[in-house]
């Protein structure tokens, strides 16, 4: 059996706030609760805070996984992708497409206990919910490019995963939740830049321009058990759902939801979850392998809140039948060799 992890841990495990100290150790145990062979970190890397020791480093140390880094400097300041594993890493590479993606997709190379070879992408798209319908445009392009560099793997086991800042069309929006939690940080976290760019969002960031100026009266409401129902309402409606859809019908499995139709699976806010933003998603050869796929809220005594804002999802897969003889990775589409990295 093979156990992938989804996990954000906002700002690589690092919250740059008076009087908050890195998250190793709730991570390390929750983490260590579900015993995952991979763990994809969509935000495992926080450039910003790039003279500490990274906390993916000591998480890898503390669980005895390998550490593949995903960063790259045409990311900038933004928080980068990083996978740990307990797997042999084959090869790993960095995609950059700069201009389409605002951070790089990492793809890992693994040999699974079985023999079987597996490729597993990591990816973190765009949020700026405030732009609305143009933010999803852009992560409609980030899909788009994320699927032209898995047409690699095509006919070979396969996943993605990662926080797509998405919904899946069909899918509930708590957004009365996100915007009292929104609200919420507002009122505890230090005003000012630093607040802004640490990876919690902030109201100027979620709530799109023209309804700024309703800013009072949403948070009155917010407060209003009946209209909570229609804030969720109204925004479940102007909420865009395309970039999910475009995985879909490319023939991805959405390993949560096929297993799980009518739960909602909330991945964000920990704290206060309202959607269900963070994926794992099976190739067409992978898929039949799926064996279990959920939410974790807690492990080792750790609540989800506790180590980030995010909770991870985590899919397991059966060991394929048929062991499938070793791949050959062609010297034009080689990755970066792991002695390399």
């Amino acid at each position: 059996m093979t156990r992938v992890l989804s996990y954000n841990i906002l700002a690589g495990g690092m919250t740059p706030c008076p009087g908050e100290d890195r998250r190793t150790e709730p991570l390390a145990r929750l983490i260590s609760a579900v015993q995952p062979d991979i763990v994809g970190l969509p935000e495992g890397l926080n450039p910003r805070r790039e003279a500490e020791k990274a906390v993916v480093e000591e998480l890898a140390e503390r669980l005895q996984m390998t550490l593949i880094r995903g960063d790259h400097p045409t990311a900038g300041d933004e928080f980068q992708v990083a996978c740990l594993t307990r797997l042999p890493v084959l090869a790993s590479r960095v995609h950059v497409r700069p201009g389409v993606l605002t951070r790089p997709v990492l793809e890992v190379h693994v040999r699974e206990e079985d023999g079987n070879e597996l490729t597993v992408f990591v990816a973190h798209l765009i949020a700026s919910f405030h732009k609305g319908r143009a933010a999803e445009h852009l992560r409609q392009r980030e899909v788009e490019a994320i699927l032209d560099i898995m047409a690699a793997a095509h006919g070979q086991p396969h996943l993605l995963m990662g926080d797509f800042n998405a919904l899946a069309p069909g899918e509930a929006l708590r957004a009365s939740a996100l915007l009292r939690y929104v609200l919420y940080l507002d009122q505890t976290l230090p005003s000012g830049e630093s607040h802004e760019r640490d990876g919690h969002p902030h109201l100027a960031y979620v709530l799109p321009d023209r309804l700024r100026p309703l800013q009072p009266l949403l948070a009155h409401l917010s407060r209003n058990r009946p209209a909570r129902w229609f804030i969720d309402a109204l925004a479940g409606l102007y909420v865009p759902r395309k970039s999910i859809s475009l995985l879909r019908r490319a023939g991805y499995l959405d390993c949560f939801r096929h297993l799980h139709p009518h739960e909602p699976g909330f991945t964000c806010p920990a704290l206060m979850p309202a959607g269900r933003i963070d994926f794992i998603f099976a190739s067409p050869e992978l898929a039949p392998r799926l064996r279990a796929c959920q939410v974790v809220e807690e492990g080792n005594g750790v609540k989800g809140p506790q180590a980030s804002d995010h909770l991870p999802v985590l899919a397991e897969f059966a060991p394929c039948a048929t062991p499938a003889p070793t791949r050959e990775i062609s010297t034009p589409q080689a990755f970066a060799a792991l002695s390399s990295l």
